[in-house]
């Protein structure tokens, strides 16, 4: 547990309580008591409440969780609280003065304050499906500064899938209970309100996360909460002195997983068995089988000549550091005064390179580096007793080393060959440089590239600056002399983005020597051997150029918000009801792109009758400039029902005896809808000037130029609509040893636009068919939250929190042809789904060959050992039109379980949190030998060839192919992409006062903590899915292992 941040919360709270009870009361007050009040594990609580009975007259705990008051005799009682816990009774003796409370964790407590959408809620009045988690939980993550990666495992219906360990690059794919549109499936992700990316705010700086799932929770963000809402409020000050927090953090950061490759000798003893084993029908082949007198010189050498001629290079070692480190140091400081409260932060994040420094010889170094500085100040100021302004100005500025290459004319696939080494380089071609400087290729083939060449020049070396400034202003008034409980709050917010680009070295066309050498005749092969304009030997000239950088238009982005916002609050007797109205306008625009507009007309309103049943309902009236005008309006609401069955008569005695602390039921429906769709003037035909037409049937070209219709519009391009639905449950039993939460959910989603490049429209249209509102697809699943919590007399304290989500989605329509097979239908499987050529065992010898369905092409190359493919629609061929058919799960998992178990005893604790996915199928296809002039061969499991009954893998092939790889593998490369693994794991000790106070600290955390130090998983690599980094399925900047020290204590 993170005792600082913690104590620091409760400074704050104590400092603003402290006001709220200096009252003249002191002439009746004649009995004084002390006392202090500790949590369960004996540790101090700064800021709890104690009060004498029912009366005004309280206090509120120091930094120390002492407390001292005058009350009117020994015989009173008093009642301490704290946000969070339960409240604890003390009855005075007139003899006792030293008073000791101990406060229970609470996690089922109905008075704690949940952040809602526009607005707060206490958690007994929630009936929406929102779950929260604060700042302290995700500090647990080691040596994460994204907090997308964070959230993982943390918060029940939250999905997260990473692809790539690169600096600055490591945000996760983020979806809410599923995906359940083709389009866009992101959440919405609000900072203070306000739409703004995580990256803006650092880890330290949040003070809570609320993930708003139903359409109860989402329908008052209208159009762009329809895939979810993820709402991040950061920290505020407090009344009192000033506390000043210093957290440091360095991490150790190794690789992960990657492939496992077989070495130069027995790679080149594979090669010789595939050669072998398609000699029938490749003759060929022979050419590259070698005798063992040869291959023994890739092994046991002596001499730098030998390991020239004869490489032997094990690329991950040769392209990567053991480890490499990143740092990460906050100092906050936050108090205040009756008139003004502050919080401020300053962030700085080093992300380090794994990749190896190469010396190219041309005075610069190339890598991939990440710098970050976040800076903010909350500022709160009571301008009377009933008039607040807050304002927050936040900044960041980011700086990214890459090499100049990766922005300039290289394709994805040239961008991957940076990490290819690791991934497909065998390791027999080349050195990835030799002793005179030269670097290795391989001459005569296109398709395998010097991985180290790639990143020492890399074209040069750049970077990229992020700059972002961030500032909200609101003002809030109380209108009691209207009505009580009457409020107003005014937002205005101005974000803008900056992105300054190819600053650095360009070094283009200025290759350096490239060198190979013929293991077998030993001769040496330059790529260049002259210069091409005087013939003399060629030499590395340093040509490059400074770049003196300049502004990305196209991604300076300014974002304009304003919001006004009527909120009522009012109890009349057992009756409590509220009612909230806002009307939101956005400006966003992109560089010179003229801006897009979004407005919103929003209400809520809630009654609940004794703290026992509650009602909501929400509206949004919003408009998109997406649509035409008779469609750029639309009305969505939704609405809830709760009850708090615990509070019921027939439940007392269950509540009596602790059986049943807190149960409450809810339910939700509503419509929402969604304009985040991608184009902006779907609804518009666009003309252009240019070109000739046909006219006739001779392909005659007309002689003049026209206008035409370069995209046919459809004015009837509307919202995206989706009707959710949820059950849920809030549990409590047995005096808070187990708390927890289920929900069952269903999203029906229709009028999901259809591209006019995947409608069943006929070619002869003449264009590209205009997009359409056709689809239907089905989200269903769900999920369930449990935590557990005990004390034990000596103060030691466990804990648990589990979670589980399953969710599932289903295409019920998108514009499939009539005629076509269901199976080659999207209608039916859900987005994304994962196809393939079927398999079903494999031919083991000739005569099961002649009885298996033949290839459309290639069909002679066939061998025994290969896949059985199954000829699904029974023609008697195989293609790959007509065979190819949905095979398991798509690249998100079905299935996401969490474990996150912790102790804690005196001042040390100790945190492991364990997650997991399933039902998930990710394409990882690693050819062995897919180059015959290499020896990449993978350590995948036995070969055909060795095992004729258990073999796991086909024999590869050298020179022969029937059809495609795709044929030849069948489901081979298409992995169970299930995992369980160590996400986060952490060892703590927290000195309070003591020896540290002398020190001038008041609390001093030291942890040692770790991220994904263990894996189980049947895939190659660590990877969890290909969406990044360029590589697809051929590889990625590596995913990490992380070991982190940290230090973290307040003045």
């Amino acid at each position: 547990m993170n005792r600082l941040l913690l104590r620091t919360q409760r400074l704050a709270t104590t400092l603003t309580l402290a006001s709220l009870f200096a009252v003249g009361v002191q002439a009746q007050q004649k009995y004084t008591v002390k006392g202090s009040v500790v949590d369960e594990a004996g540790e101090p609580i700064i800021g709890a409440t104690v009060m004498e009975g029912s009366s005004s007259n309280g206090t509120v705990t120091d930094m120390d969780g002492n407390f001292v008051m005058s009350v009117k005799d020994g015989n009173t009682t008093l009642k301490v609280s704290y946000i969070g816990m339960a409240t604890q009774t003390v009855k005075l003796s007139g003899a006792k003065k030293a008073l000791k409370v101990i406060m229970r964790n609470d996690d089922h407590n109905l008075n704690e304050v949940v952040v809602v959408g526009y607005g707060q809620q206490k958690k007994a009045s929630v009936v929406g499906a929102i779950t929260q988690t604060t700042g302290k939980v995700l500090e647990r993550a080691a040596g994460i500064n994204d907090i997308g990666a964070a959230l993982t495992g943390n918060l029940p219906g939250v999905v997260t899938t990473a692809s790539s360990g690169m600096p600055g690059d490591e945000e996760p794919k983020i979806v809410i209970r599923g995906a359940s549109s083709w389009n866009n499936s992101e959440p919405l992700v609000l900072v203070d309100g306000i739409e703004r990316p995580m990256s803006t705010v650092d880890m330290q700086s949040v003070a809570t996360i609320s993930v708003l799932k139903d359409a109860s929770a989402t329908a008052v963000y209208g159009v762009k909460g329809a895939n979810g809402v993820i709402l991040i409020t950061t920290k505020r000050g407090s009344v009192g002195k000033a506390v000043i927090n210093v957290t440091a953090n360095a991490v150790m950061k190794v690789p992960s997983k990657l492939p496992d490759k077989l070495d130069s000798y027995d790679a080149m003893l594979a090669r010789n068995k595939v050669a072998e084993n398609e000699l029938n029908i490749s003759p060929s082949s022979f050419a590259y089988v070698k005798p063992l007198s040869f291959i023994s010189n890739y092994r046991n050498q002596t001499t730098q000549e030998q390991r020239e001629r004869y490489p032997n290079v094990d690329w991950q070692r040769a392209l990567f550091k053991d480890y490499c480190m990143s740092y990460n140091a906050n100092v906050n400081i936050s108090g205040g005064t009756n008139f003004v409260r502050y919080f401020a932060s300053v962030d700085f994040v080093n992300e380090g390179d794994l990749y190896k420094k190469f010396n190219n010889g041309r005075d610069y170094k190339n890598s991939y580096s990440y710098n970050r500085v976040n800076m903010r100040s909350n500022l709160d100021f009571n301008i009377t007793k009933t008039t607040l302004f807050q304002m927050s100005l936040a900044g960041s500025t980011g700086i990214r080393n890459t090499p100049w290459s990766n922005t300039h004319g290289t394709d994805d696939w040239g961008m991957s060959q940076q990490w290819a080494g690791a991934y497909n380089i065998g390791p027999d071609v080349f050195l990835p440089q030799y002793s005179d400087g030269s670097w290795g290729f391989l001459p005569g083939s296109t398709n395998v590239s010097n991985s180290a060449l790639q990143i020492a020049f890399g074209d040069g070396t750049m970077k990229t600056t992020t700059t972002r400034i961030t500032t909200n202003f609101v003002l809030e008034q109380k209108l009691d002399f209207i009505t009580k409980g009457l409020s107003a709050r005014g937002t205005v917010a101005w974000d803008n983005t900056f992105v300054e680009a190819d600053r650095g070295i360009k070094d283009q066309y200025n290759d350096p020597q490239l060198k190979w050498i013929n293991p077998e005749t030993g001769e040496v092969t330059y790529k260049k051997a002259y210069e091409d304009y005087d013939r003399f030997d060629y030499t590395m000239g340093k040509k490059w150029e400074i770049q003196q950088g300049t502004v990305q238009d196209w991604n300076t982005q300014r974002n304009l918000n304003y919001q006004v916002q009527l909120n009522w609050a009012r109890s009349f007797g057992l009756h409590h009801v509220t009612g909230m109205g806002t009307f939101a306008r956005q400006e966003y625009a992109i560089g010179s792109v003229i801006p897009s507009y979004r407005e919103d007309w929003v209400f809520r309103t809630t009654y609940n009758w004794n703290d026992r049943y509650f009602f909501e309902y929400n509206g949004a009236y919003n408009g998109s400039e997406k649509f035409s005008k008779d469609n750029r309006f639309a009305f969505f609401s939704s609405g809830a029902l709760g009850w708090m069955v615990s509070d019921e008569p027939f439940m007392r005695k269950l509540r009596d005896k602790k059986i049943i602390d807190m149960l409450k039921l809810r339910a939700s429906y509503g419509e929402i809808g969604d304009d985040n769709v991608g184009d902006r003037f779907l609804y518009m035909s666009q003309w252009a000037y240019g070109g000739n037409t046909v006219m006739d049937i001779t392909q005659d070209k007309s002689p003049y130029t026209w206008y035409r219709e370069s995209t046919v519009g459809n004015p009837n391009v509307h919202w995206e609509k989706v009707t959710k639905y949820n059950l849920g449950v809030d549990f409590g039993f047995l005096g808070g040893l187990i708390t927890g939460s289920a929900d069952v959910f269903h999203d029906h989603r229709t009028d999901i636009l259809v591209k006019g490049s995947d409608r069943s429209v006929p070619s002869y249209f003449g264009q590209t068919a205009p997009t359409a509102n056709l689809g239907v697809v089905n989200t269903s699943g769900y999920e369930v939250q449990v935590k557990l919590n005990k004390v034990f007399a000596n103060t030691l304290r466990l804990w648990a929190d589990m979670n589980f989500t399953h969710a599932v989605n289903k295409i019920k329509v998108k514009d499939d042809p009539e005629m076509l097979p269901a199976y080659r239908k999207k209608a039916g499987y859900a987005i994304g789904q994962t196809t393939t050529y079927l398999d079903r065992g494999r031919v083991q010898n000739y005569d099961d060959i002649y009885g298996s369905p033949r290839f459309d092409s290639n069909d002679g190359k066939r061998l025994p050992g290969d896949y059985y493919i199954v000829d699904f629609n029974g023609d008697g061929v195989i293609d790959n039109v007509n065979d190819v058919v949905p095979y398991g799960y798509t690249g998100s998992p079905q299935n996401t379980y969490n474990a996150t178990i912790g102790a804690e005893y005196k001042g040390f604790s100790f945190m492991a949190q364990f997650y997991g996915v399933t039902n998930v199928t990710r394409d990882v296809t690693m050819v062995s030998l897919s180059d015959p002039m290499q020896c990449n061969v993978y350590s995948q499991g036995t070969w055909w060839f060795d095992d004729h009954n258990s073999a796991k893998c086909t024999t590869p092939r050298l020179l022969s192919q029937p059809m495609s790889n795709a044929a030849l593998y069948g489901t081979q490369y298409l992995c169970d992409g299930s995992y369980i693994r160590l996400k986060n794991i952490e060892l703590a000790y927290t000195w309070h006062g003591g020896w540290v106070r002398h020190l001038g600290i008041n609390d001093l955390k030291v942890y040692v903590s770790g991220n994904n130090l263990w894996l189980w998983t049947r895939m190659p690599d660590d990877r969890e899915s290909n969406f990044s980094s360029w590589g697809g399925a051929v590889g990625a900047y590596p995913t990490m292992k992380r070991i982190n020290f940290g230090v973290k204590f307040n003045l």
